[in-house]
């Protein structure tokens, strides 16, 4: 299953947002992995950290107290196809942007996509492949 990590300064999104952004990018994840109807195993799963940081954390080479956000998502191997890769870091740049009340944050916010290894995905004991995740998913 999915996981998401979100980095941002504290004050970047409004106060009780946090609920929204994680239903919002773990929805964008879902549909842009090809699930059209998440069972509880997706929805029970997908993962959503949000990492606030103090506005002095957050640093460019340009300037201190930045206004960049990081998203990770991590997925099963093959889970994102190209077009999925594609539809995904627009959804989650638009969420982002949207939630944060500023347009121009699309220009700051970064989207990295990692895939883990073929049985590099563990839970409930068990180092999850293709194999493992299609079993669970059935």
């Amino acid at each position: 299953m999915p996981m998401i990590d979100v980095y941002a300064a504290t004050n970047l999104f409004p106060v009780g947002t946090d609920r929204q952004l994680a239903e919002e990018l773990s929805s964008a994840l879902l549909r842009a992995e090809g699930v059209e109807n998440p069972g509880p195993a997706h929805t029970n799963n997908t993962g959503v950290y949000i990492h606030r940081m103090e506005p002095s954390a957050v640093h460019t080479a340009a300037t201190d107290s930045a206004r960049t956000v990081r998203i990770q998502v991590i997925t099963p191997p093959g889970a994102l196809n190209r077009e999925g890769q594609k539809q995904l870091v627009k959804e989650a740049t638009e969420i982002v942007a949207k939630i944060s009340n500023d347009p121009s944050q699309a220009g700051r916010t970064w989207v990295l996509l990692t895939e883990a290894a073929e049985g590099g995905w563990g839970i409930t004991g068990t180092a999850f492949g293709r194999a493992e995740f299609a079993a669970l998913l059935s």
